[in-house]
């Protein structure tokens, strides 16, 4: 029999609990050891449950048990996470986590205890909640060398933009919605300002490229900007706009990272994930592009993941899984301003015709746009591709026009 605990009684740890009981049989078949829970640690009362006598509100209870091998941790945040999963893998004790926040920030470091204290840190839930995709790129594309990754990675923003998209409801209405489904916090700022889906590119890039990337490195844009005019004008180039979150390897080593919202041409299988669910490509110079897809968060899906994590802890009591970054060094992250981009503009003007010229002298080959009952005072186009720094300060320059909306253009 090995004893675990769970750090957190909120939706993920209920349903870690829910799992393990229910899929008692299968997982103890599966892991070769009748897995038991032995302490839940929450600050709130739960005196109905059949399980209220495994509850403590003393963190010291399981850093102090031997008895406990594993430990989940689904408390969210980052304070005092950090704190009891660090002594929990310094006491011996395996952790496995759903904390995007805790890996986004810590991973280096919490990897490395693991590694002097030959236990393991796993956190396949962090990323894609049920979607697999860390353990895929560590162990099945393990023979590639991973160039790039992209994805839409926050489910939250991703049904807003659809309702946006498919019945032209403005991005408050779609807000109020996806809060009245339960699909967004009442504070949802974590996902419409992008931070969610910043710290989920952070765990992705960590783990593709070997070296930690941190959520103050990656350029990040939420969707909070975005208006039913510019979900029209995309359509009129046969584009929806997605919230992207993007990893790149560059000549010389460094790696490029950002979130932003991004026009995405329908031909690209990435437009047509929508509503709650995700979807990570993976580029790899031997596989060549690989999808992940599936719903990215829920009580169940994340708990199976998580749970997944506890049997592999269990299955490697007494030895390590290879996971593992190093630190990242300073400069190793490019500043994002200097990727190359094509960027979608709309902008104000008192006189169309002759922002036009202007805008084709300052941007060769720039495409104007339209729509449908298009503002006289409107206009929206796409530049060619330069680095984002040498664009910003190009429009900057404009005289006869007033920029209201930039979106990247994803390639």
């Amino acid at each position: 029999m090995v004893y675990i605990a769970v750090m957190g009684h909120g939706v993920v740890g209920s349903g870690v609990v829910e799992v393990l009981q229910q899929n008692h049989a299968g997982i103890t078949s599966r892991s070769k050891e009748d897995i038991r829970v032995k302490y839940i640690l929450d600050l709130r009362e739960f005196p109905d449950l059949p399980y209220a006598d495994r509850f403590t509100k003393d963190f010291e209870v399981i850093v102090g048990d031997p008895e406990v091998k594993v430990v989940v941790e689904t408390m969210g945040g980052l304070h005092p996470a950090y704190e009891y999963v660090k002594r929990c893998l310094r006491a011996g004790k395996s952790v496995a986590t759903s904390n995007k926040e805790l890996v986004a920030c810590k991973g280096a470091e919490l990897l490395r205890i693991a590694r002097d204290n030959n236990v393991n840190f796993l956190f396949e839930a962090s990323v894609g909640g049920g979607i697999p995709i860390l353990r895929p790129i560590s162990q099945c594309l393990a023979a590639n060398d991973i160039f790039e990754i992209v994805g839409i990675l926050n489910g939250t923003t991703n049904f807003i933009l659809t309702k946006m998209i498919r019945e032209q409801m403005s991005f408050a209405d779609a807000l109020t919605l996806a809060q009245e489904l339960g699909y967004a916090e009442r504070d949802p700022s974590a996902d419409i300002e992008g931070q969610d889906a910043c710290r989920k590119i952070c765990i992705l890039a960590s783990l593709a490229f070997g070296k930690h990337v941190y959520p103050e490195q990656v350029g990040t844009d939420g969707i909070t900007k975005i208006t039913l005019t510019d979900v029209e004008y995309a359509g009129s180039d046969n584009c929806v706009i997605k919230l992207i979150g993007r990893a790149k390897i560059l000549d010389g080593g460094h790696i490029f990272s950002a979130v932003y919202p991004a026009l995405v041409s329908r031909e690209s299988q990435l437009s047509s994930v929508d509503d709650v669910f995700n979807a990570v490509m993976v580029r790899g110079n031997a596989i060549g592009d690989v999808i992940f897809y599936g719903r990215g968060a829920g009580k169940l899906p994340t708990a199976s993941a998580v749970v997944a994590d506890v049997i592999d802890c269990v299955k490697h009591l007494s030895a390590r899984k290879y996971l593992f970054w190093e630190d990242g060094k300073e400069g190793y992250v490019s500043d994002p301003l200097e990727d190359n981009t094509r960027l979608y503009v709309r902008a104000k003007t008192e006189d169309k015709t002759a922002a036009a010229e202007e805008i084709r002298r300052t941007f060769e080959d720039a495409r104007i746009l339209s729509r449908p009952c298009e503002d006289r005072q409107e206009l929206a186009f796409i530049t060619p591709m330069s680095t984002e720094r040498t664009l910003r300060r190009e429009l900057a320059a404009l005289t006869s026009l007033r920029v209201e909306s930039i979106l990247h253009v994803l390639d």
